[in-house]
């Protein structure tokens, strides 16, 4: 599904990732597991061509996509849902999910619309009327997530989607990704949480300043107490 091989990005002169390389494989969770500032979202938007690596190539359904603009990206099946979440505030629920819908190229039967993100996130169908600024930090979450599914893409990049949520808003938003797994979509994810991450993942990647330290199945990654206390432990 997604190839990652060797690349390097800067910010202006500062080099930011390494020599990074990692893969997705169809229908797979993947975890970019590391510390602040580990370098997990700059590989993140290396991919989605927000920050185009100078080196190294990316691969995506055994087409070369570095260097091409971010909506090129995106209309090749990859959706990116950001740290921060980016809702637009000053428009709807409603709003915000009409300007993601994208049902073009996609099978009959197979595209997400509003029914079917609305049977992932119920709670979204009743506030379509709400202003985005007005969401909680959960909503908020979910709309990013549902407007990136409504652009029906074969690769999900989750960045932090964890991050500021309360513990219960966080094991729904478990059980979610564990749905948008069991249909099919392929999904790299950055985080911290690592309880999160081992629940979700099939394999990890561990990052520390910008290079990948480690990689291995879920269940290699629980019982490599030094790994896990070496790069993960705050």
């Amino acid at each position: 599904m997604l190839q990652v091989k060797d690349i390097h990005t800067f910010y202006g002169l500062s080099h930011v990732l390494f020599g990074v390389s990692l893969e997705v494989r169809q229908g797979e969770v993947v975890c970019l597991l590391g510390r602040n500032g580990a370098g997990k979202t700059t590989t993140i938007r290396s991919i989605i061509g927000l920050t185009p690596p100078r080196q190294g190539q990316i691969i995506f359904q055994g087409e070369e996509i570095t260097g091409r603009p971010a909506f090129q990206i995106a209309r090749r099946g990859i959706s990116w849902v950001p740290d921060n979440r980016r809702i637009f505030p000053d428009l709807t629920v409603a709003e915000n999910l009409e300007i993601a819908e994208r049902s073009t190229g996609v099978p009959p039967g197979r595209a997400w619309d509003r029914a079917k993100v609305f049977t992932l996130f119920p709670a979204l169908e009743k506030i379509l009327g709400r202003r985005g600024g007005y969401l909680s930090g959960g909503e908020q979450q979910m709309l990013s997530i549902a407007r990136a599914l409504l652009g029906n893409p074969a690769l999900l990049l989750l960045d932090e989607p964890t991050e500021g949520l309360a513990p219960l808003i966080v094991q729904e938003l478990e059980e979610q990704i564990l749905r948008l797994k069991q249909g099919g979509i392929s999904i790299l994810l950055a985080e911290q949480n690592i309880k999160s991450a081992l629940k979700l993942a099939d394999r990890c990647y561990v990052m520390d300043r910008g290079r990948i330290r480690y990689h291995g199945t879920v269940d290699e990654l629980r019982q490599n107490e030094e790994v896990r206390s070496r790069y993960l432990l705050v």
